[in-house]
């Protein structure tokens, strides 16, 4: 049963997800990923407007967190209520998967179990085998090298920004060459947005992913850039994007490192005025834009930053939308879920 006019949409299409995994935009075609897009604003409505859509009623599912978070938890948690499914977390104490018991039997086990596995911590190859032996559909909440649920929000956030996607220029300031730099020149491939990398040589995707990405880009229209120089990744962009300096799990040992190398890319007023009139700016959160954290005071502390990848003043400024991003999570997370777990 359709429930939501993208659902109908995606029928006419012959677009269908369900029983499917979401581990990598990469297998996504662009329909695909714009109806994703398209229920998540639907489902977004109906919340706003306190429709009810617990359609997934008697459903259950397991969220494994070997890395914690705030927004990815809170969003699965929520999204799964409004759905109606039961919820259970796991955190890194919480379960012996990799430890006493091996992942592929702790797929097996969940999978008989769970209608639906959420998975977040460090190798693409560890969700990629919790999918192949859970039969059940798998969710990447994060891996070292991709973070799609994050693509989906920052698209929906774009969209609703500026009405459109395709013939957008998205530029990413930093470190290209981490798991949101590298998905967000996926999601950009795929939907014809314009993908510029600003960073240091050193921390740009791997060459064989871009080359994958320029493929996809020729199909849609769309462009891949990657640069060193601020005028040129910074000219015309719509979207100015930036992350965290140093990911989860890095060793704190590289903040001397990342600090020389990504200081000249630190998103602040003379940044943002090189990008359009309109240009807005965002970030997948956490953010060291103050010294309101203890990571960011040990940094101060030890190299007398108070602002690090963004000054405070673009971060709370009129053009930053990173808090329409963290709310759009919840909503993309919960569409992925949706498509996935509904009845054919």
């Amino acid at each position: 049963m359709d429930h939501t006019k993208a659902d109908a949409a995606a029928t006419a299409k012959g677009i269908n997800l369900s029983g499917r995994s979401f581990l990598k935009l990469l297998d996504f075609t662009p329909a695909e990923i714009e109806y994703l897009i398209d229920l998540a604003a639907e489902l977004k409505a109906m919340k706003h407007a306190h429709q009810p859509h617990d359609w997934l009623h008697g459903k259950n599912v397991v969220l494994l967190f070997e890395k914690t978070s705030t927004r990815t938890r809170c969003s699965f948690e929520v999204g799964a209520m409004d759905l109606g499914m039961g919820v259970t977390y796991l955190d890194p104490k919480s379960s012996q998967m990799g430890k006493k018991e091996s992942i592929e039997d702790t797929a097996r086990v969940l999978g008989r179990m769970y209608d639906g596995i959420e998975y977040r911590g460090f190798a693409q190859a560890i969700v990629e085998e919790i999918a192949e032996k859970s039969g059940v559909p798998v969710w990447n909440g994060l891996t070292t090298e991709f973070h799609p649920t994050q693509m989906l929000a920052d698209m929906l956030t774009v969209r609703e920004h500026f009405g459109h996607l395709k013939g957008l220029k998205l530029t990413f300031m930093g470190d290209a060459g981490n798991n949101v730099g590298d998905s967000l020149m996926v999601v950009c491939a795929k939907l014809g947005v314009d993908f510029c990398a600003c960073g240091p040589a050193s921390l740009m995707p791997t060459p064989e992913l871009v080359e994958t990405c320029r493929a996809v880009a020729a199909e849609t229209g769309s462009t891949i850039t990657l640069t060193e120089d601020l005028n040129e990744g910074l000219a015309g962009a719509d979207v100015v994007y930036t992350d965290i300096w140093l990911s989860m799990g890095e060793p704190a040992e590289l903040w001397a490192q990342r600090i020389e190398l990504l200081s000249p890319y630190q998103v602040n007023a003379a940044a943002m005025a090189k990008a359009a009139d309109d240009a807005v700016f965002m970030h997948c959160l956490p953010s060291f834009h103050d010294l309101n954290t203890s990571t960011a005071v040990e940094v101060h502390e030890k190299f007398g930053l108070s602002e690090m990848e963004v000054t405070d003043e673009v971060f709370e400024g009129p053009s930053s939308v990173v808090f329409d991003e963290a709310e759009n999570r919840m909503h993309s997370i919960k569409a992925v879920m949706y498509a996935t777990l509904r009845d054919e």
